[in-house]
């Protein structure tokens, strides 16, 4: 296949998936952020697992929330699996709107992850998106000039190990592969209460610390900051244990390190942004030139008929 041959497929898969490429980009740039912003709030006040254990019991008196979110940044918590709203540490009452960057970010993984509820459409993408960059490098090393072209081309090249990773990444989690170094076997007997958790938690990591505490599969879990990294740890009766990393998922995230896996993923975000944008120009640059001379054509002629 020759080289006019794979710029024209390099074109079309472009065109075919380039709204929900933009969309899956554009929420992916806004939850690169979201690393830096859970980091800066785990400097706050202590939480005490007491408290937290209270405000559960209060709101959740049947034992129904399969878990917990804690946001440390605005002192609040959120009970996973109930209607429940989010919570005030302080108050005890419920929250009547949450944060509205927590709802952003929200709302931003929900449609990075489902789209408009249909996750194969992210895959697909995502795989076209891999397909694209693949045929972008197999058409050969470009000549960097001053134009959209050369942009477009340089850009793609200069960031290319950032901007390939990502997707790849994207696919090993959706096709859930985590190459971690040791298989993770499930918990012996019945997972641990959500309070009894949050009390094994506390006693060996600060509550402020912690994102979420809740059940997964047939296992407690809790995931929380270490050293700038978002570990994920097994809770049983014997302790908290930390897992195997996942590595698809801690560098499609950023979160092997706050501080700098989160701007590398804006970068990234940004110039896939910017492949997108230029390339869709590029197109559309071209095909108004092709059709311009057709417009003017029987103008031109029907000149020559007046002769």
């Amino acid at each position: 296949m020759g080289k006019p041959a794979l710029l024209r497929l390099h074109r079309w898969i472009t065109l075919v998936f380039a709204l929900p490429l933009f969309v899956i980009i554009a929420t992916g740039l806004i939850l690169s952020v979201e690393p830096v912003v859970q980091t800066a709030g785990i400097g706050g006040p202590a939480i005490d697992a007491g408290r937290v254990v209270e405000l559960i019991e209060r709101h959740d008196p049947d034992g129904k929330a399969r878990g917990l979110f804690i946001n440390a940044g605005s002192q609040s918590m959120k009970l996973q699996g109930s209607n429940a709203p989010a919570i005030d540490l302080a108050t005890g009452e419920a929250v009547s709107a949450g944060s509205t960057l927590s709802n952003v970010f929200l709302w931003a993984r929900f449609t990075h992850e489902r789209l408009i509820g249909q996750a194969w459409l992210v895959t697909a993408s995502t795989v076209a998106l891999v397909i694209i960059l693949l045929l972008g490098i197999v058409m050969g090393l470009p000549r960097l000039r001053n134009t959209l072209s050369g942009w477009h081309k340089g850009t793609a090249w200069f960031t290319l190990p950032p901007i390939l990773l990502s997707p790849l990444t994207g696919l090993c989690m959706a096709f859930g592969l985590t190459f971690q170094a040791a298989p993770v076997s499930g918990a012996d007997g019945r997972p641990l209460a959500l309070p009894d958790a949050i009390r094994m938690v506390a006693a060996s990591h600060e509550l402020s610390r912690v994102i979420s505490i809740g059940t997964r599969g047939d296992r407690m879990m809790a995931r929380l900051y270490d050293g700038g990294e978002l570990r994920a740890y097994a809770v049983t009766s014997a302790g908290v244990t930390p897992l195997p990393r996942n590595w698809p998922r801690l560098i499609h995230e950023g979160n092997w390190s706050a501080l700098i896996g989160s701007p590398l993923n804006v970068v990234t975000s940004i110039a896939l942004l910017t492949l997108l944008s230029t390339g869709l120009l590029i197109w559309a640059r071209r095909t108004l030139r092709k059709r311009r001379p057709r417009a003017d054509g029987p103008t031109d002629v029907a000149m020559a008929g007046s002769r």
